[in-house]
């Protein structure tokens, strides 16, 4: 079936179309409010001029949900996924608030960095219900070229709600950086808002879980969930694809995220003066549009050539462009290297995980599914902020290394050979004896 079919067929689905504008709205919110946290991580002259601070930053920014994540999962397979994306939203529209009355109060610095870690850790909660809950709305034959559309609108989504912000502190340079992050935030709340509205058009039941796990009281629902979250582990597992397919996406996060620091660091030191931020900001909004690129392409040709080529060996065709792309960069650090390694290694990073997501959806049972993305979640997290470790430790100021380079390069070699070896075909769904053991 081409493109323009299967997008035609997953339109036709109004619990798609319903759940796609839900998405949209939250993640241009998300793209707001993350604009003016970003900027001060990464582009204020005073802070995040070195590898090791940006991966304090990176660390500070993505821990919240990595290890939060392990008690919400399960959750995700016991509530409504409709009722998660409904009160989450409305979660973030008063936090987003709370920090604009924080900022307007003049609060310490502890106070707003508190809400503003909640209100991430709940975003990524609201995209693994989210991610849960597809293959509810659209039929399994389908769910690749859902895989592909609707995180990338959303990314898309989210950079459009960043440059927002982003555009107002070039064509309004005058306006206090207070003013610039109050607008953002009442926009951000105004969206979180219109995305909770909604939901409310979802079907209570249409996101699943088909058959939610018991309801318990406090204490035993904290052991519960501990108890489910390892059992949907070792239920991956046992399957074989799926906890493969995690492998793959986990080390392509890690080494996506050491370009994508080195890229912060090239865009502060090589690309730009190093004490002018805005400078800064600007170069690093180019490579990410062209990033943005790269993801655009990987949604188009990822379920157009989905007939013709099995998702395993998607797969390892994208690990091997990403190794040419990230081998451009070992040339030198030059801005055209830089800009064509974004757009194929993000294309690469891309397809791969659309792959892997429909592998992971299509392999594991609805009654898992949302600790199976919780578990993704946590690899994608946990391997950005090796990542940013990693970096500390290996990259210079500059962010650019030829040997680095070179070495992430082989690593996509290296990971594509040990896919390569992995099952095809998953095990039979395990018994509880199966997987308690």
């Amino acid at each position: 079936m081409s493109l323009k079919a299967d997008l035609g067929a997953l339109w036709e689905s109004r619990g798609f179309r319903r759940l796609t504008w839900a998405r949209l709205l939250s993640q241009v919110g998300d793209g707001m409010f993350q604009v003016g946290i970003a900027t001060a991580f990464f582009f204020d002259p005073t802070h995040a001029t070195t590898p090791a601070q940006i991966a304090v930053g990176f660390a500070v920014l993505l821990a919240p949900f990595t290890f939060v994540g392990p008690f919400v999962g399960p959750l995700i397979d016991r509530w409504h996924r409709q009722r998660i994306v409904l009160f989450g939203n409305l979660v973030r529209l008063v936090l987003a608030a709370g920090i604009v009355a924080l900022v307007l109060a003049d609060a310490p610095s502890w106070a707003l960095y508190g809400s503003a870690l909640v209100t991430l850790s709940v975003n990524r909660f609201l995209l693994a219900a989210m991610t849960a809950g597809l293959p509810q709305v659209v039929p399994p034959h389908q769910l690749l070229a859902a895989n592909a559309v609707l995180p990338t609108l959303g990314t898309i989504a989210a950079s459009a709600g960043g440059a927002i912000g982003a555009v107002a502190t070039f064509v309004v340079p005058s306006v206090t950086d207070s003013s610039l992050a109050i607008t953002a935030l009442l926009g951000a709340a105004a969206l979180f808002g219109a995305s909770s509205s909604a939901a409310t058009r979802i079907g209570r039941t249409e996101l699943g879980p088909v058959h939610p796990l018991e309801h318990l009281q406090l204490a035993e629902q904290l052991r519960a969930l501990t108890a489910e979250l390892l059992e949907g582990e070792r239920y991956l597992r046992a399957r074989r694809t799926p906890w493969h397919a995690l492998g793959v996406m986990s080390a392509q996060r890690l080494l996506y995220g050491l370009m994508f620091v080195a890229a912060i660091l090239a865009s502060r030191q090589v690309l730009a003066d190093p004490t002018d931020a805005a400078a800064g900001l600007g170069a690093f909004s180019v490579v990410l549009g062209f990033a943005a690129v790269g993801f655009g392409l990987a949604a188009v040709l990822t379920p157009a050539l989905g007939d013709r080529i099995p998702r395993d060996r998607w797969i390892l065709m994208c690990l091997g462009v990403g190794a040419v792309g990230q081998a451009l960069l070992a040339i030198g650090p030059y801005p055209w290297a830089l800009l064509a390694a974004a757009v194929i290694v993000s294309f690469a990073v891309q397809g791969g995980k659309i792959a892997v997501d429909t592998i992971v959806q299509r392999d594991t049972a609805d009654h898992v599914r949302g600790r199976a993305f919780t578990l993704y979640d946590m690899a994608y997290n946990v391997a950005f902020m090796s990542a940013a470790a990693i970096g500390a430790l290996v990259l210079p100021d500059s962010g650019w290394s030829r040997a680095v380079m070179i070495g992430i390069a082989g690593a996509y070699v290296a990971v594509g050979l040990a896919y390569a070896r992995s099952p095809r075909t998953p095990n039979p769904v395990p018994t509880a004896a199966t997987i308690v053991g």
